[in-house]
């Protein structure tokens, strides 16, 4: 293998992938990253076994081949050499020799064909969408996802395809989070996968909103398209929970008010709540919210705000940072937060929008 390039050129593949290569490993050949050149392009790889990462980028191939070195090694030297400067990278035995300027640098390399890599997903459908329908599912659902949890089909998130929408389904047990976009001109198939937590993370961070992205699903994959990388991650097989039955159907008690207004509330009361819980009192009148907490040191937060409310006289208690986070999502300025009594859960979503729905469970206080 013989290549030259640019600092630059070099540094985008290897900065779109390195966030799944592991800094500890049960696989030594899993610190790698596999580097392909042939056809005048360099493919970079890196993979944990869960997730992989493909990135491409054109360059000068004197001698087409490939070869696995040490990823984060590979990368620190591309970011320390000055900007602009000309890289020429050959592969010598079992070292690969990377050259700037005055400078020379020597890698060592394990074999290609060691590199644990996934080609065909078999997927049994693709859909192309814009960048901004999935950058807009993973944010108002992906902060529900359990972690670690011993239900481990909660560890990840829901993709479902139906005829024309694409949703996000995301649960901890405590919470969840619902989320779905009409996909124009489309047909789908219904099907639903799980992608695991550290998928979604990882596809979050390389999507830019802008331009289009190809979904593939597959029966044991997902794939994902995009700006010149192939995202690749394993599912979590196993049965989600039928989520349509814990969001609240009955929303008579239904109060609206100033999402703002009511977040900076919250926010300003859990500075005394319990550390630990979290936990903080809604009492749900007529004339307005009363929003209480109090710790173990015998401190105590109060404060009420005004709210349009149709219904019977509620207290019920909430950990504090799922209502934000929730409140958070909303892009509306106002929300509607529906709850049946003390026992059931909530309901928040945009006023008159069924696209985005947050479940809370309550608390005991």
């Amino acid at each position: 293998m013989k290549l030259s390039a640019t600092r630059e050129t070099l540094l985008k593949p290897l900065q779109a992938v390195i966030g799944v290569v592991e800094r500890r490993q049960t696989m030594p050949i899993l610190a790698n990253v596999l580097l392909v050149a042939k056809n005048g392009q360099l493919a970079v790889t890196a993979t944990d076994l869960e997730v992989e990462l493909v990135a491409s980028a054109d360059v000068e191939v004197d001698t087409a081949g490939e070869v696995t070195v040490p990823g984060r090694k590979l990368l620190d030297i591309c970011r320390a050499l000055p900007d602009k400067a000309n890289v020429s990278i050959s592969q010598s035995g079992e070292k690969l020799s990377i050259r700037s300027g005055r400078s020379k640098f020597s890698l060592t390399t394990l074999p290609a064909a060691e590199f644990p890599t996934v080609e065909d997903i078999n997927s049994s459908q693709t859909v192309e969408v814009p960048q901004s329908i999935l950058v807009r599912l993973l944010e108002k659902t992906h902060f529900s996802m359990a972690q670690q949890d011993v239900r481990y089909y909660l560890n990840g998130l829901l993709l479902e395809t139906g005829d024309k929408f694409l949703r996000a389904v995301a649960t901890d047990g405590h919470r969840l989070a619902l989320c779905q976009q009409e996909v124009i001109g489309a047909k789908l198939s219904e099907q639903q996968v799980i992608v695991p937590r550290k998928g979604v993370l990882e596809l979050q961070r390389l999507l830019s909103g802008e331009g289009a992205v190809a979904l593939e699903f597959g029966s044991n994959h997902i794939r994902v398209q995009l700006d010149g990388i192939r995202f690749t991650s394993k599912l979590i097989d196993g049965k989600f929970p039928e989520y349509e039955r814990v969001i609240p159907q009955d929303t008579s008690n239904q109060l609206s008010a100033d999402r703002l207004l009511l977040r900076n509330a919250l926010q300003r009361t859990a500075i005394l709540s319990n550390e630990k819980y979290r936990g903080i009192r809604l009492v749900i009148r007529d004339s307005g919210v009363m929003i209480q907490a109090h710790n173990p040191e015998q401190e105590e937060a109060e404060e009420e705000i005004e709210v349009a409310y149709s219904g019977a006289d509620i207290e019920i208690g909430f950990n504090v940072n799922y209502l934000l986070d929730a409140l958070g999502a909303i892009e509306a300025d106002q929300v509607t937060f529906s709850v049946q009594d003390s026992n059931s859960s909530c309901l928040l979503r945009e006023p008159d929008s069924d696209d985005t729905r947050f479940v809370v469970m309550p608390m005991r206080l």
